[in-house]
């Protein structure tokens, strides 16, 4: 007696197979173009012209563009100081967004508000910003000179004494409230009944915190990272528009590195070499990065 296999189970009509995959495609292909035009062409046409240098930038010459600029110190020390404004950024940012978030999490009046007057910063121009605080910590005509003369403090030269912290700063105080929200989200998707047990077993808030809370805000903590991170090594406009790089090469991040390399001396082969190491340290960072989520949501 034969038995009928299961419609599961039965070797599907190529016909209909091959209609199913051109309809895939159909719906796939917007994304597809956009991502050959805008993303993947670029990074081939900066390879290109990362392979050729000299003054008229015809001569070719490799991988020697990619030497020098490993082996060039000026682009070593605006790496690791875009790496210390990185660090920086993402782990005060980190502690304000997060205190701010358990903090607006709470029943409290006006919090809506509070919320929104937070976010502000994040949704405004960045030169609109660098231009604010530029002439706030301006040491002649400076608000915050005159609130210290006013107080009869001495007033400070804050863009040369510490420009990297102030920089660092800046970029806090602007994206904090867009932290915030990422972690508000990612509070308000934890289940009330984790705390509500926690305090029958007479856990205290700190305990809550640290045994409910920061272990389940691990995947919304690691999309700040990553995000905080790519944003931090890609920081052109602030310090650019705040201290111009300066004082001397104190805030000369990276980017800004690569748009003197192009822009001011011509040199568009060692700018696209220079664009390339920087893309390949971000993909890097980011698959590490991945790579700690999964094995701490594992370890969980």
């Amino acid at each position: 007696m034969t038995v009928a296999a299961p419609s599961a189970l039965r070797p599907r009509n190529p016909r209909r197979r091959r209609a199913q995959a051109r309809t895939a495609w159909l719906f796939l292909s917007p994304a597809v173009v956009f991502f050959a035009l805008l993303f993947f062409l670029p990074i081939g046409n900066q390879l290109l012209a990362s392979a050729y240098g000299g003054v008229s930038g015809t001569e070719y010459v490799g991988a020697g563009n990619i030497v020098r600029a490993l082996q060039d110190p000026e682009v070593q020390h605006s790496f690791w100081i875009t790496l210390v404004y990185a660090a920086g950024t993402l782990v005060v940012g980190i502690a304000i967004g997060l205190g701010l978030a358990v903090i607006l999490n709470q029943s409290l009046p006006g919090r809506t508000l509070f919320r929104s007057v937070l976010l502000v910063p994040y949704l405004t121009s960045v030169s609109i910003i660098g231009l604010l605080w530029r002439n706030i910590l301006d040491p002649q005509i400076g608000i915050l000179n005159r609130l210290l003369d006013a107080l009869g403090l001495p007033g400070q030269t804050w863009l040369n004494t510490a420009p990297l912290a102030t920089i660092i700063g800046i970029t806090v105080w602007s994206s904090a409230g867009y932290t915030m929200v990422l972690f508000l989200a990612g509070l308000q998707g934890i289940p009330a009944v984790y705390y509500e047990a926690a305090r029958i077993d007479g856990a205290g808030p700190w305990r809550r915190f640290f045994s409910i809370t920061l272990p389940l805000l691990t995947p919304t903590t690691l999309f700040v990272c990553i995000i905080g991170v790519i944003s931090a090594l890609q920081q052109f406009a602030l310090p650019y528009i705040v201290t111009g790089g300066g004082p001397g090469n104190a805030t000369s991040l990276y980017a800004h590195r690569l748009f003197t390399t192009a822009f001011e001396t011509n040199q568009f082969g060692y700018a696209a070499a220079l664009s390339l190491l920087l893309l390949v340290v971000v993909l890097v960072l980011s698959v590490v990065q991945l790579k700690i989520g999964d094995r701490t949501h594992d370890a969980a």
